[in-house]
């Protein structure tokens, strides 16, 4: 009972309910790393870019697991490679923000139903996933699982039921099924973001061709110097 309990304690309540063998432990352990600005601006780094990426697979740090992901980073990769302000610098911008404003679309649709059911103050709040999000960590995920897909299915509220729904929603799910609101954020979508027929055209703006952007970054990779020529050589021609 005892490490049961000091497993609820640990996740439920304060630090000072901790058994006193782990404070002992805890005493241990360095309070503050090396070097601590470091260490927080590498925090405020690494969060500013889960916000600003939305990555659809936020416990994968290599962002390789998902094809989408994997494209997002790809491009990223390649841009700083790229001679800022350069042609190619500002295609890849361009297709960047392309993939950053679809998701962020995905979110202000979850955000939306969120505020709708009361929750203005908490909506970011419940939407925030940390790249320490971890299903080991989650309450209920079959659960969470099958409310995901009925969402990916029966509403509209992703942009496309082609590619499979970001995980990350998966986490928030569980989120709401803790606080009993599921069911509710569910009905409601199903209202706001009825599933579109098969001849509804996806927005163009927002429609992210996954294999084009491959194979743009594999031509890219296997002539870096080329694109960089005729980047300069368009650049000139801008100018001129």
């Amino acid at each position: 009972m005892g490490s049961a309990f000091n497993r609820f304690c640990m996740q439920f309540c304060c630090c000072c309910c901790v058994a006193d063998d782990e404070e002992e432990e805890d005493e241990k352990q360095p309070l503050v790393p090396a070097d601590p600005l470091d260490y927080f601006t590498r925090e405020v780094q690494k969060r500013r870019d889960e916000e600003t990426n939305l990555w659809s697979e936020p416990g994968d740090p290599s962002h390789s697991e998902r094809q989408d992901d994997r494209v997002l980073y790809s491009l990223l990769q390649a841009r700083q490679k790229t001679r800022m302000g350069s042609t190619g610098y500002r295609r890849l911008s361009v297709d960047i923000e392309a993939m950053r404003d679809t998701r962020r679309e995905v979110r202000e649709k979850w955000k939306t139903v969120l505020e709708n059911l009361g929750f203005m103050a908490e909506a970011d709040s419940l939407l925030t996933v940390s790249a320490g999000a971890s299903h080991d960590r989650m309450r209920n995920a079959p659960r969470a699982r099958a409310l995901l897909h009925t969402l990916h299915s029966e509403t509209s509220i992703f942009n496309s039921n082609k590619e499979p729904p970001p995980e990350r929603y998966l986490f928030i799910l569980d989120r709401l099924l803790y606080l009993d609101i599921a069911e509710d954020f569910v009905a409601k979508a199903k209202r706001f973001y009825p599933p579109k027929d098969d001849s509804d055209e996806e927005t163009p703006g927002l429609s992210v061709n996954l294999p084009l952007l491959l194979a743009r970054i594999g031509a890219m990779n296997g002539g870096g110097e080329d694109e960089e020529e005729e980047s300069e050589k368009d650049d000139e021609n801008l100018s001129d």
